[in-house]
């Protein structure tokens, strides 16, 4: 079974926000495992864990993010990804890495 990474949007404007991103992450995620892929959504492995020191988090989030994509042998790119700079970077180090690329919609 191929494992597949689902990248976009986390953190919003409000807190509500937020929660909307991850819910629509976690759709497509769905689709995405009964489409047969193992599939790895970091919004919903560390949904609402920012903590005091938002940065500080968001840092640490980041780099064990790149590592488990750097595992994996594609990445979806959820619809707003390029509103990311999370996501950006993901894509970037995921083109680097030769990973597939899958644009949702």
């Amino acid at each position: 079974m191929r494992v597949i990474y689902v990248a976009g949007p986390y953190t919003g404007k409000t807190i509500n926000d937020t929660f909307e991103n991850i819910i629509r992450a976690r759709q497509h995620a769905y689709r995405l495992w009964q489409q047969g892929w193992a599939v790895i959504c970091p919004h919903a492995n560390s949904a609402f864990m920012d903590g005091e020191d938002v940065e500080t988090t968001r840092e640490m989030f980041i780099q064990g993010d790149l590592e488990v994509l750097k595992r994996c042998d594609a990445i979806y790119m959820l619809p707003g990804w390029s509103t990311s700079r999370g996501a950006c970077l993901e894509l970037k180090r995921a083109k680097e890495w030769g990973l597939e690329v899958i644009y949702g919609d």
